[in-house]
């Protein structure tokens, strides 16, 4: 698979867990946008670590606002 192809896989990937954050937590898009490029979760799935681009979009979602909360008790 070429490069591209895997930018455009993961590039569509995150906007799933976008959605899905903005969806389970009743937050805009924007607010769901920002909180997933600032997780370290989003950093883990570029990078391919522990096969997390494997995992299903609403997991993700789940452990990217588990972070966020974590970071903002």
């Amino acid at each position: 698979m070429s490069e591209e192809s895997v930018q455009i896989i993961r590039s569509a990937q995150c906007a799933r867990i976008i959605a899905a954050i903005s969806k389970m937590y009743g937050i805009s898009l924007t607010e769901a946008t920002d909180i997933y490029y600032l997780s370290e979760t989003s950093n883990l799935i570029e990078e391919g670590v522990s096969d997390l681009h494997c995992r299903s979009d609403k997991y993700l979602a789940e452990e990217v606002w588990n972070e966020y909360c974590e970071k903002n008790k």
